[in-house]
């Protein structure tokens, strides 16, 4: 009898704690939690971390994770001059814990799903069509500002908060870039034909400036050579031949010969 009754006990304490674990439910970390009763339908209570209380077959938590999280949403769309733009914008989005009821509600769990790309892809192709495609390069910060200012306003009406907005990606289609690089030859060509026609005018001034100075030189020469005469011309001659003399007086290689052809080789004449 003593053990039927601790078999009994033991059973009614199981039975127990599982009535009791069906009452409660855990909310972790980052994320709340409604509740959808199945008579009342969702509540507008919203629960945050912790331990909670619920009745068992009637009451479902639904949990919502409300950390930040990323999200990358390719879009392919037109410019303002007809040019094919393809981009890639990555958001970090949460969700409003406030409205949890509402977006469970209206959209659901996957409000994530059905509400981003849709959204993300009206709003790039509202604001790219105000820029041309050259536009869409040069001020790409102003394009990303106006973009992240569309799409957070459009984002709040779904009660999604965006904590950052970035393009990740741009490309152009197949004609654009082969137009942008044909440009891009065409001023390196014009770059160099530039450089040539620049080096060219410096070595014509160059050409210029070297020969009025050595007219200048020449002038100078001359109204040398009026006032001295022919002074001048034999001292440089002088100052030659001592140079060459003393080059001559060190090399092993002369031999110094008289004037008189007949001593050449030192035999008498016939």
């Amino acid at each position: 009898m003593a053990a039927n009754k601790w078999i009994m006990l033991g059973g009614l304490g199981s039975v127990a704690i599982g009535a009791v674990s069906q009452c409660l439910y855990n909310v972790d970390a980052g994320e709340a939690a409604i509740i959808f009763d199945k008579f009342q339908g969702v509540k507008t209570d919203v629960y945050g971390e912790g331990t909670h209380l619920r009745i068992p077959y009637i009451q479902d938590p639904v949990i919502f994770d409300i950390k930040s999280r990323p999200r990358s949403v390719p879009v392919s769309t037109g410019s303002k001059d007809l040019q094919t733009v393809n981009l890639t914008l990555r958001i970090l989005f949460h969700p409003d814990p406030a409205l949890l009821p509402s977006i469970y509600t209206n959209i659901g769990v996957d409000y994530d799903e059905r509400i981003l790309p849709s959204i993300v892809d009206e709003v790039l192709k509202s604001v790219v069509a105000k820029y041309d495609a050259s536009e869409l390069i040069t001020q790409r910060d102003a394009v990303s500002n106006n973009v992240a200012d569309e799409l957070t306003t459009r984002a709040q009406t779904f009660g999604i908060f965006l904590d950052d907005i970035s393009i990740t990606h741009l490309a152009f289609g197949n004609d654009f870039t082969r137009a942008v690089e044909s440009k891009q030859v065409a001023q390196q060509e014009a770059e160099r034909s530039r450089y040539y026609v620049e080096k060219a005018e410096f070595e014509k001034k160059a050409a210029i400036i070297s020969a009025e100075g050595d007219a200048e030189a020449a002038k100078m020469l001359s109204v040398a050579f009026d006032r001295v005469g022919d002074s001048l011309i034999e001292l440089r001659k002088m100052e030659a031949a001592e140079e060459i003399a003393s080059n001559l007086s060190v090399s092993r290689n002369v031999v110094y010969l008289p004037k008189d052809k007949g001593m050449l080789l030192n035999l008498p004449a016939n």
